[in-house]
């Protein structure tokens, strides 16, 4: 039996090629569904950090936006310096914790084998990760729970 263009899987076999057709579809859906899921999960991602020594609270969404900051009475034991390098500290950090959970988000929904998804993964990151301003930046530096450490 021949296998060429009329017939066995060929060009012209419209049992093969819509065969090929339902295969393509069913990708598409199931990467259209993967994608809502990764969009609809990501859109609900919130992270709550407070600092470690008790004086701010942030709330952040997965755009990185501060939906969220509570100031407990700690705050009148500090400088208004030591506050402002706290909160912004604090929300780096959450802000951190976004990116890695957005990371864990898309990898579970859409994978990571897809240039696709690699460019959402990336985006993501630096827009959550930015380079801090001071390179010897580590969280709560300088800082000891009493006052700022030279």
């Amino acid at each position: 039996m021949e296998t060429g263009a009329l017939g066995g899987g060929g060009i012209l076999d419209p049992d093969g090629a819509m065969d090929r057709m339902r295969a393509w579809k069913g990708r598409i859906e199931k990467l259209a569904s993967d994608t809502k899921s990764m969009s609809d999960r990501l859109g609900d991602l919130k992270v709550t950090l407070a600092d470690e020594h008790g004086l701010v609270e942030v709330t952040i969404d997965s755009t990185g936006a501060l939906l969220d900051l509570k100031l407990t009475r700690q705050i009148q034991r500090v400088t208004p310096e030591v506050l402002a390098r706290t909160v912004m500290d604090t929300i780096r950090l959450a802000k951190g914790k976004v990116a890695d959970r957005s990371q864990e988000i898309i990898a579970e929904t859409v994978g990571t084998e897809s240039p696709a998804a690699r460019a959402i993964a990336e985006r993501v990151d630096r827009q959550l990760r930015p380079e801090p301003e001071d390179p010897g930046w580590q969280p709560g530096s300088g800082y000891d729970g009493h006052g700022w450490r030279g």
